[in-house]
């Protein structure tokens, strides 16, 4: 078993560069929201600064790809939200077969996420375009959620495997 773990912990890297994209997609959504806020709600005051029709519907959307792809960067540094107050109790191999419970029913959630949210945005949102911006297709509203599926379901593989990893190096050390 220990070589499998050698192999597959080479993978490693393509993991944290996965990681790095989308942590910098998230900074550039952030910063395009910031920017285009500024931008609208100075030019409500401000004459010579515009305020485009489209501001709100791009803050909206860049927000919803921030917040579900933020979401699928937690799961790889264990970050999201979690109750850990019986944890000192119960004993290590114990956590880690509930831990690795809890990644197999949000892996189910993020393969729903990727399988369903693809049909609705293809189905329903190939059908539509944003109010204020009539040449772009609301496929781009509904395309954050089977995004974030995949990339939960990347993250996860990582997590069950590193779970996988702890239970037999717990198993081994006792």
């Amino acid at each position: 078993m220990p070589s499998f773990f050698e192999k597959f912990d080479k993978i490693k890297p393509a993991y944290d560069a996965i990681y790095n994209v989308v942590l910098f997609l998230c900074k550039i959504l952030l910063i395009i929201d910031i920017l285009i806020t500024t931008m609208a709600v100075t030019g409500r005051y401000v004459e010579f600064i515009p305020d485009p029709a489209w501001s709100e519907e791009v803050v909206l959307s860049a927000m919803s790809y921030m917040a579900v792809l933020a979401a699928a960067l937690a799961i790889r540094k264990n970050s999201h939200i979690r109750m850990t107050a019986f944890d000192k109790y119960i004993p290590e191999k114990a956590l880690i077969v509930l831990d690795i419970i809890s990644d197999l029913f949000v892996f189910a959630l993020a393969i729903v996420m990727l399988v369903v949210g693809w049909q609705y945005a293809v189905q329903i949102g190939s059908r539509g375009t944003y109010v204020s911006m009539p040449s772009i297709s609301r496929f781009w509203m509904y395309f954050p959620i089977p995004l974030a599926g995949g990339a939960m379901i990347l993250f996860l593989i990582e997590s069950l495997y590193n779970h996988l990893k702890r239970f037999y190096v717990v198993k081994e050390a006792k």
